[in-house]
């Protein structure tokens, strides 16, 4: 009777430790540029806080996976979360032993944003064994992970914004660091194959040869080259939306609560959607979801655009939340099914990385593109990006793929 739950445990406690990494991060997204725009008034400053935020991922993506694979799945995000959690932790109290300025923020940023690669991809490369422990479809894995991400960040940004009104900016983060704290604790709980230390490829001499593997595999595997190049799009086009521009919007009006629901509506629709695609994405062909769902992404956030009252733009963040749910799962699964067990951790990371390198473009854009043309027609302008993105999908090719069985050629790496 004790067998199923003992199968559950590793997916749960993956599940759960995700949501709490998450909702962590989730907090410093809506804390950090109020942080700086507190101190500085600047909406430039908050761009730059966001693009040297983004900066260091570019390179520790890039070089997680490699990690994961050499050091171990669970070693690897065990670490990663008690690093972050130190990170956190000394905002508040550097505040109030020294005090905060904006280098100072950056450095505390840049070391916090460093460790994260490293657990997501950790976390991300043990999915396929626990799901197999758990006798889920890889379709329905996927989309409860992705859900899980959507909890975390209705959870984060919600205590956010409102911890950020009852004590402050700074004392906002110590959530954050309590969040990271049990995450650690539960990945300890998560025993599958493969999540220890692999036996092939375990020395750190082997680093950079490893790495170039798996980057050598990602180029010549066309789905996952082009599901990596349209990550990064949105990517680069959508995390200012978030990070600048909507925290601009709501720190003029003085509501740290308004900005907390939109995005918290955004990830509520996310959750939705994801678990739609877990419940129904086993019988329905991925392509046609993947296009369909980046062109309801995109329209929704042409309306949240125009900048509409508080009601308005809470649905439109809901239903382009609803819409983006599929992406990231059918991205999942096509890496799962199309790359080898040894190679996982770096294709993972090197996708990541990938999409990192649109991030703090965006960010360093965005901010002189508000003070010269204002705030909405600097979000009409990332709007019109999405959409293009979302129109130009319909024309990729390599997307086929996505409804292919894979050979053993490709499963073998060569």
């Amino acid at each position: 009777m004790n067998t199923p739950e003992r199968h559950l445990t590793p997916f749960v406690a993956l599940e759960v430790s995700t949501a709490l990494s998450g909702a962590g991060n989730g907090v410093t997204v809506v804390a950090f540029p109020w942080l700086v725009l507190e101190l500085t008034g600047s909406a430039s400053a908050a761009a730059a806080i966001g693009a040297v935020t983004l900066a260091p991922l570019l390179f520790t993506s890039l070089i997680s996976g490699t990690l994961v694979d050499i050091l171990g799945r669970r070693r690897v995000s065990v670490g990663s979360d008690l690093l972050s959690f130190l990170s956190v932790a000394a905002i508040p109290i550097l505040s109030s032993l020294v005090g905060l300025s904006f280098s100072l923020l950056a450095v505390l940023a840049v070391i916090g944003a460093t460790f994260d690669p490293a657990g997501l991809t950790a976390r991300e490369s043990m999915l396929p064994e626990a799901a197999r422990a758990a006798d889920l479809q890889l379709e329905r894995a996927n989309g409860i992970h992705e859900a899980t991400w959507g909890i975390a960040y209705i959870v984060g940004p919600g205590v956010g914004g409102i911890l950020i009104a009852l004590v402050g900016a700074r004392n906002a983060f110590w959530a954050t660091a309590v969040f990271f704290i049990l995450s650690a604790l539960l990945m300890f709980a998560v025993r599958v194959p493969g999540a220890g230390r692999p036996l092939e490829h375990g020395r750190l001499l082997d680093f950079w040869p490893a790495t170039r593997e798996g980057l050598v595999f990602l180029w010549r595997e066309p789905v996952l080259r082009s599901t990596a190049v349209m990550t990064a799009l949105l990517v680069g086009f959508w995390l200012p939306v978030e990070g600048v521009l909507l925290p601009v919007y709501f720190q003029a009006r003085h509501q740290p609560g308004g900005l907390g629901a939109v995005l918290a509506s955004i990830s509520a629709g996310a959750v939705i959607g994801a678990l739609v695609y877990a419940a129904a994405g086993a019988r329905m062909r991925r392509r046609t979801v993947l296009n369909a769902a980046l062109l309801g992404m995109a329209t929704a956030v042409v309306g949240m655009a125009f900048l509409p009252p508080l009601p308005a733009l809470l649905a439109f963040g809901f239903v382009s939340g609803l819409m983006y749910g599929p992406i990231n799962p059918i991205k999942n699964v096509a890496l799962q099914q199309r790359t080898p067990d040894r190679l996982r951790g770096r294709v993972l990371g090197l996708s990541t990385s990938i999409a990192f390198v649109a991030g703090p473009a965006g960010y360093l854009l965005v901010g002189p593109l508000i003070d010269r043309v204002g705030l909405r027609e600097s979000f009409l302008i990332l709007a019109g990006g999405l959409l293009a993105v979302a129109v130009g999908s319909f024309a990729v090719t390599a997307f086929k793929g996505l409804d292919e069985i894979p050979d053993e050629t490709i499963r073998a790496g060569r």
